[in-house]
């Protein structure tokens, strides 16, 4: 006769099978990837807002966690829990947490919302900042497919700043390949006071941002070394109403 242990142990090693599984498919297969910033678009979203929106009838629970499911959107209306100046803390991950006051309490925005906060006095109560809040795109990074071929300019890259001067350290970036090993490149948007044309060297890669205009890459702190190359940019897999293949 089987026990209760008998099973457990079942689930116990179909468990173990199961979690081996997905993180192999993660390392060597597809892995997802969230896009925090803005230095992708138009092609890729990273967390964004749009100030002024009034909560309506799918802002609220639990109709707001089926909106947030098929959009990525959330409202926020965020009121001031003391009266006094706006005080501003970088989080590195495309948002900043904002304290009013002398007020510890603090709530977090998308950095293209602090235009409208920094440099404000508000009073007790006062709303600071209103507005719908759409979360970054999400993204399988195809990690299989430079084995099998060259990476080739124009595709968008994932890649590791471990070791990159001048970038923070242990995370990762993406951008789109502009140039590839013994290649020049003749920036299209350069950037005043550095080199408009570049060559790679052997086993760099010139990475940009989509959005010029708004996008911290090669042309500030130079090529991407082949090691750190993580894989190539698949498919938007959320939110789902955003679902497609990026190009």
């Amino acid at each position: 006769m089987r026990t209760w242990q008998d099973y457990g142990k079942e689930w116990l090693d179909t468990l173990v099978v199961a979690i081996s599984v997905a993180m192999a498919f993660r390392a060597y297969f597809y892995e997802p990837f969230n896009i925090p910033t803005g230095s992708m678009q138009p092609t890729l979203w990273g967390y964004h807002t749009e100030r002024g929106t009034e909560k309506g009838t799918w802002d609220v629970f639990p109709l707001s966690v089926l909106k947030w499911v098929w959009s990525g959107e959330t409202v926020a209306d965020y009121k001031a829990p003391a009266s006094g100046a706006s005080r501003m803390r970088m989080r590195g991950d495309g948002f900043a947490d904002i304290a009013v006051g002398l007020s510890d309490k603090t709530f977090k925005v998308p950095t293209d919302a602090l235009n409208s906060i920094m440099g404000r006095y508000y009073r007790e109560g006062e709303t600071v900042w209103q507005g719908t809040v759409t979360s970054g795109d999400f993204i399988f990074v195809n990690r299989w497919l430079w084995n099998f071929r060259k990476p080739r300019n124009g595709e968008v890259m994932i890649f590791s700043t471990t070791g990159i001067e001048g970038l923070p350290q242990g995370t990762h970036y993406i951008k789109r390949m502009k140039a590839r090993p013994g290649e020049t490149y003749v920036l299209e948007h350069p950037v005043d006071g550095r080199p408009d044309v570049v060559t790679m060297g052997e086993g760099e890669y010139f990475a940009c941002g989509d959005n010029f205009n708004n996008s911290n890459d090669s042309r500030y702190w130079g090529p991407v070394p082949e090691s750190n190359l993580r894989g190539v940019g698949s498919v938007v897999f959320w939110p789902l109403n955003g679902w497609r293949t990026i190009q």
